[in-house]
């Protein structure tokens, strides 16, 4: 795993990097754990967009990825490591004892041949998927669950990893990638080692374009924008808006708080604020 870079013989070439994709094992997904993938453009059923900078992108397909791990004390075998279009991590395709394949957050580390296991009484290895009360402070996890059976929804993009600090009658306090300490059940389900591609933040796109790839389109400026479209548009000139910075609704952008209090703040230790 590594960062590619490139002689400058254009200038969208110029200061892009890519991954060198050296831990990729397999090209192609396994076609039983995809399925279609359609695309709003960041609009309603009214086609009105309600998302803005959303529009175009590369056509892809999902995978269908194993976040629950309940198949319960069976060994399974890592056939391939891959990429997937709709993720910062890549992905490890597994194949259980009964030959049934699933999809899972590929760990840091893993590689093609190791055998893993989900359960409550089984090894500390990266991988392995066991409740947090069967887990040992300071140990690094991922794809920590918050409602047991939901699947994990905590710690799946690259380079993540939460912290295990102390566990306190049926809870267990986990710091967050962000620096927040959480409450979570002890019976919840996570997965030890931090996720891999752990150097995907230090790509550089190098062009626009490869923004569009990913869907991502370009936004225009409110003060270069006329009043009908914003309320910081208008003006002779180069006019500075002459008012806070908001959004298109007249919402304040910088300072304002909008969250609301939620019955799950009282599991908040710590913010990361």
């Amino acid at each position: 795993m590594g960062i590619k870079s490139f002689k400058p013989t254009s200038p969208g070439i110029r200061g892009m990097t890519v991954s060198d994709f050296s831990e990729i094992t397999k090209s192609k997904p396994e076609k039983s754990l995809t399925a279609p993938l359609k695309k709003t453009g960041g609009r309603n059923v009214y086609g009105r967009i309600t998302a803005r900078g959303r529009s175009g992108g590369h056509k892809r397909r999902y995978r269908i990825i194993d976040f629950i791990r309940d198949k319960y004390d069976m060994p399974a075998k890592v056939i391939a490591i891959e990429y997937d279009p709709n993720r910062t991590s890549r992905i490890a395709l597994l194949e259980y004892e009964d030959k049934e394949k699933r999809y899972i957050i590929c760990p840091d580390g893993l590689k093609v041949g190791d055998a893993l296991s989900n359960g409550e009484n089984i090894e500390i290895k990266v991988g392995n998927a066991m409740p947090l009360e069967n887990i040992p402070p300071g140990i690094p996890i991922h794809n920590i669950e918050l409602t047991r059976g939901k699947g994990g929804i905590i710690g799946r993009s690259a380079g993540n990893a939460c912290t295990i600090l102390a566990k306190e009658g049926e809870y267990t306090h986990v710091r967050m990638p962000s620096g927040e300490v959480r409450l979570i059940k002890s019976h919840c389900y996570a997965t030890i080692g931090q996720v891999g591609n752990i150097e995907h933040n230090t790509i550089s796109l190098g062009k626009a374009g490869r923004s569009r790839f990913l869907g991502i389109a370009p936004l225009s400026r409110a003060v270069a924008k006329n009043p009908v479209d914003h309320p910081m548009g208008g003006g002779e000139g180069k006019s500075s808006g002459g008012r806070h910075p908001c959004s298109p609704k007249g919402l304040l952008a910088k300072g304002l708080k909008t969250r609301k209090v939620k019955p799950s703040d009282k599991y908040i230790i710590k913010r990361r604020k």
